[in-house]
């Protein structure tokens, strides 16, 4: 198992494709602390876990409070002891505007969830992830860090913004054994894109630009979490891992 006897914290863990990640890592040997908001659906995902073998800490928490980063490093610690691997996937868009009408407070909820959160608990979990001798860090993006993003312009400027401070990390660790690399899906059928998928127009705009002519799944761009997360990408740093189905090789 390519993650045995290492401890894995995946934020947005209780659907989608944070979940997927979450059961894949631990299925593969890992210990892995569950973050999201949901202490009832996250429980839900640790009962999966322990119930095919695999050990499961649960932590409550909305990871854009200013405590959450150094709550979520502090029960990983004394649960498990150290921390290998952190997957900061907890992320999303709950509104559409363009950016010309867009209200200051909707820029900096973006902002705060799908950038800041991740830079925290990066700070935070960094002293533990270069003492295990083989931190590994990844950053779930969006092909929409990719291009423009009508209509979501705060949620892509944010992703494209954790894309840039991913490469700038990996730099910036370059000598130290921890590596960090953005992990870019495309259109997957999760909850959060289930209103589109119930509209069949929309829905065939969606896919009519993906080469592959599909939904991409959770469990696998959970697959493409594994390789950045485990020894068998360990000459690969600073890199964006696009998952998309053919979305962004689209002129």
């Amino acid at each position: 198992m390519d993650l045995q006897g290492r401890t894995a914290i995946v934020t947005g863990a209780s659907r989608g494709i944070g979940r997927s990640i979450a059961e894949l890592f631990a299925a593969e040997g890992a210990q892995v602390a569950l973050v999201a908001r949901s202490a009832e659906t996250l429980e839900e995902v640790s009962a999966v876990i322990r119930a095919a073998g695999g050990s499961a800490l649960t932590i409550p928490v909305d990871v854009t409070s200013p405590e959450a980063a150094d709550d979520i490093v502090t029960a990983t610690l004394d649960a498990y002891g150290g921390i290998d691997i952190l997957v900061n996937n907890a992320g999303g868009n709950t509104f559409m505007s363009p950016i010309a009408s867009l209200r200051a407070s909707g820029w900096a909820k973006a902002i705060a969830l799908n950038l800041d959160a991740s830079v925290r608990l990066i700070q935070a979990a960094l002293p533990s992830l270069i003492a295990s001798g083989h931190g590994s860090i990844v950053n779930v993006s969006s092909v929409s860090a990719l291009r423009a993003a009508p209509m979501i312009g705060a949620y892509g400027a944010a992703k494209a913004a954790l894309v840039s401070a991913t490469q700038t990390l990996a730099v910036e660790l370059g000598t130290q054994p921890v590596r960090a690399n953005a992990l870019v899906p495309g259109w997957i059928a999760t909850d959060l894109t289930g209103f589109l998928r119930e509209d069949e127009g929309i829905e065939h705009t969606v896919l009519d630009r993906v080469p592959m002519a599909r939904w991409g799944r959770p469990e696998e761009i959970a697959q493409a979490a594994l390789f950045l997360a485990s020894d068998r990408s360990s000459f690969m740093t600073g890199q964006s891992l696009v998952v998309d189905g053919g979305l962004s090789a689209n002129p």
